[in-house]
């Protein structure tokens, strides 16, 4: 039996906790948090609390990393004291490369890195996860399918894994960001928020479905919407005056010089 242990039940460790639950078959689940509250309901969806990093260590084949920043030196102090180097870490931490744990746990650890986003905890999450040789094709599958169990996942090598923080990551937040422009123009012209936001929500899920089902490009489904002299076209001259695709990069951009800024930090 795979015994699976998770290392920190917040928002996206109960995420893929519950997401688990039932999938994973002849797999044993435990889990720690430093707030014991957050353990209370765990066995609900399969899991059994843990009284320590160090029994987790001892007794997993896998940890799931999903604690804050401030919390993780510790953690990995933990684990290497464990002296169980045949572990296999998987990192839901961002910008924490494999190279800072193994400094602070084996130098021979086998370490998943994954940059998940918030949208796991719908079920709909979007993550990128890498591996190195180190880690065995049976256990990034397994790997895989844990994190998987909350969304899709894509492969990504392991040196641009700063870089992608900005595709999925980040996104979210420049979704929202796009999306208060539309909501704020229908309150101006008084058209109810709530329906405004229902009615755009809608359409970004249904135009992301468009973008991964329809078998057509970006530009090909740009010119569907657009009629030579309509209302689309009249929008989209001015969407291209503001140059929004390159207002995108530059924020990708951003996003990834600080990435690496904080990645020099740690």
């Amino acid at each position: 039996m795979t015994k699976l242990g998770f290392i920190g039940v917040g928002n996206m460790g109960a995420a893929i906790i519950k997401g688990i639950n039932g999938k994973l078959g002849n797999t044993a689940v435990f889990a720690y948090d430093s707030n014991p509250e957050k353990l209370k309901n765990i066995s609900v969806f399969g899991a059994t609390a843990a009284d320590s990093v160090s029994e987790l260590s001892n007794k997993c084949d896998f940890i799931l990393l999903a604690v804050k920043p401030q919390q993780l030196d510790g953690v990995l102090a933990e684990i290497k004291a464990s002296g169980n180097d045949k572990l296999v870490l998987i990192s839901i931490c961002a910008g924490i490369s494999a190279e800072y744990i193994r400094e602070r746990t084996f130098a021979k650890a086998k370490v998943v890195l994954v940059m998940p986003n918030t949208p796991m905890m719908l079920g709909a999450g979007a993550s990128a996860m890498s591996c190195d040789e180190a880690v065995s094709a049976k256990e990034f599958e397994f790997a895989r399918k844990v994190i998987g169990s909350c969304g899709i996942t894509e492969v990504v090598s392991p040196d641009k894994m700063k870089e992608v923080i900005a595709i999925n990551g980040s996104s979210p937040a420049f979704i929202y960001v796009y999306a208060m422009g539309f909501i704020k123009y229908a309150e101006k012209v008084g058209i109810d928020k709530n329906a405004a936001l229902r009615l755009f929500a809608q359409t970004l899920i249904g135009s992301a479905r468009m973008m991964t089902e329809s078998g057509m490009t970006l530009d090909e489904l740009v010119k569907q919407v657009s009629s030579p002299g309509g209302t689309t076209l009249a929008g989209l001259e001015e969407l291209y005056k503001g140059n929004v695709a390159e207002d995108a990069v530059r924020a990708c951009e951003a996003c990834t010089k600080r990435a690496y800024e904080l990645g020099e930090k740690k």
